[in-house]
């Protein structure tokens, strides 16, 4: 591996880092070596991180060939390099109290790590071997892809009810479209992908151009330069980013109901949007969503009037974006960034006999919030708790970096601009960005739910589906609410229903 006499000095500069805190770097360069960077120093911090972040994922996927993108992926971070195996990775590794992690989206691949100061330049080597000179093994090949049809027919069909949802949900509000698959892809699609296709989507989609490099903490001066050189050995540029398709716009609901055989219900509701985080209406629509229900909170609506006031369930949240959970954080993952985004509600999971008096009573709350705008005092406290929450999401090194990657690619830091707009923004603002961007007509509509025909024959018929409760006591209000509840409109025609077994989903890209 060649090693620059920078990053020889900067491994100088890291060695002697326990005796004096390192200094910060006198710059920030938006390139070096003609690629992008986002360096964050912070002397005083004794962890660095290290984001090595692609613009390529399932989008890029040939036809036929659905989850290409991310088994390169998976073999350049779970795999070995022409210097180690991945045995030896694992090896190399544990001393430092490091994990390469990767993980990968449809536009965005990233290869991750933190670490103690001490052990950055050694952590630095083994990420850019891992990056620059993958070994492309066939026993790497046959195990990562392997995890991946497993991921595909037994984890999702098998006993993530929530992410089935979620992944049933997209084939269905991006029809036709690169979103509408599984990143990790297809039945089909994984069976004709080889180890050969494997090397050449490297070759020509690994470039300097879709690279951003990032790293944060703790950096000696000089490392982050001397790292990012590093790949300038990577070609200068790949094909263009795919241009996205229109995602389908629906003039009538449309309702998939997957087979399974499931103790509870996961229920997905939502319609794609004309927005991301560049545009304005973007941050009046986040303090709407979050007053809906914020992810693993108990500030939203949902949470308190579903699982609050009637005991429906456990998480009920709603989104604007692309929403993947960070590990065992409430907080999303970033580095995930979408060209297109969708508006999302998530139930689960939901006993069967309550499952369609929750999906609409979710309708019935998004209802009033569009028809009669966010309350003034619910407004007042969503707002507060997002200037402080959204600090969070950015709150240690590793993911203030994330956010300050997404903020080069996409244009807009997230955090940043919540803190700036919050204070000034007004009830009337969110109103009208909820009115112009979210509707209740042209709805995609996933269930997860045994008995299925059965659930959607009831759910087409526009017959009540009132609340079973378990217990006495119910307050007054709420069951007289419940009454309206349960006769919510949902209006479905025969040939938008369809029931699906699970064995069927994820076979190949429709």
């Amino acid at each position: 591996m060649l090693l620059s006499s920078a990053l020889l000095a900067a491994a100088a500069t890291s060695r002697g880092a326990a005796a004096a805190p390192a200094k910060p770097s006198s710059k920030l360069p938006s390139k070096v070596a003609g690629i992008r960077t986002v360096i964050l120093p912070s002397a005083s911090s004794p962890l660095c991180a290290i984001r090595v972040f692609f613009q390529t994922g399932a989008v890029d996927d040939p036809q036929g060939k659905e989850g290409l993108a991310a088994l390169t992926a998976e073999m350049i971070g779970r795999g070995g390099s022409k210097t180690r195996s991945y045995a030896e990775l694992l090896d190399a590794l544990y001393p430092l109290a490091g994990e390469l992690r990767v993980y990968g989206d449809k536009e965005s691949v990233v290869f991750e790590g933190t670490v103690h100061r001490d052990n950055l330049v050694k952590f630095a080597d083994l990420v850019a071997d891992q990056v620059l000179t993958p070994r492309f093994a066939e026993d790497d090949f046959h195990r990562n892809k392997e995890d991946a049809v497993d991921f595909v027919t037994k984890t999702l069909r098998g006993n993530a009810d929530e992410e089935l949802g979620k992944q049933a949900m997209a084939t269905v509000l991006y029809k036709g479209h690169p979103y509408g698959t599984p990143t990790q892809g297809t039945v089909a699609g994984l069976g004709a992908i080889t180890l050969d296709d494997v090397r050449k989507f490297y070759a020509t989609h690994y470039s300097r151009d879709r690279l951003v490099v990032g790293v944060a903490g703790g950096i000696p001066d000089g490392f982050a330069e001397a790292f990012t050189k590093r790949f300038a050995a990577l070609p200068a540029k790949a094909p263009p980013l795919p241009k996205l398709p229109p995602a389908p716009v629906y003039k009538e609901n449309q309702l998939l109901v997957v087979q399974k055989d499931a103790r509870a219900n996961a229920i997905s509701i939502g319609h794609t949007i004309d927005l991301t985080r560049k545009d304005a209406d973007f941050y009046p629509l986040t303090v709407a969503r979050s007053y809906l229900g914020e992810h693993r909170t108990f500030n939203g609506v949902l949470m308190n009037h579903l699982r609050g006031n009637r005991g429906l369930n456990y998480g009920d949240y709603a989104y604007i974006e692309n929403f993947i959970q960070d590990s065992w954080t409430t907080f999303p993952l970033p580095n995930i960034p979408r060209r297109q985004q969708h508006f999302e509600i998530w139930l689960r999971p939901v006993p069967p006999q309550n499952s369609l008096f929750a999906l609409r009573a979710a309708l019935y709350e998004a209802d009033k919030l569009i028809r009669d705008g966010i309350p003034e005092a619910g407004f007042t406290a969503t707002k507060t708790f997002l200037a402080n929450y959204a600090n969070l999401w950015a709150q240690d090194v590793s993911r203030r970096l994330g956010y300050a990657i997404d903020a080069a690619v996409t244009g807009k830091d997230v955090v940043k601009e919540l803190q700036a707009r919050l204070p000034k923004m007004k009830k009337a603002d969110v109103d009208r960005a909820v009115r112009k961007h979210l509707a209740l007509n042209g709805l995609s509509i996933v269930i997860v739910a045994d008995k299925a025909q059965a659930l959607a024959d009831k759910l087409a018929s526009d017959a009540p589906t009132p609340i079973t409760y378990d217990t006495a006591g119910t307050p007054p209000d709420i069951l007289a609410e419940d009454k309206i509840i349960e006769k919510f409109p949902i209006p479905l025609s025969k040939d938008a229903v369809h029931v699906v077994p699970v064995e069927q989903m994820f076979e190949r890209a429709p």
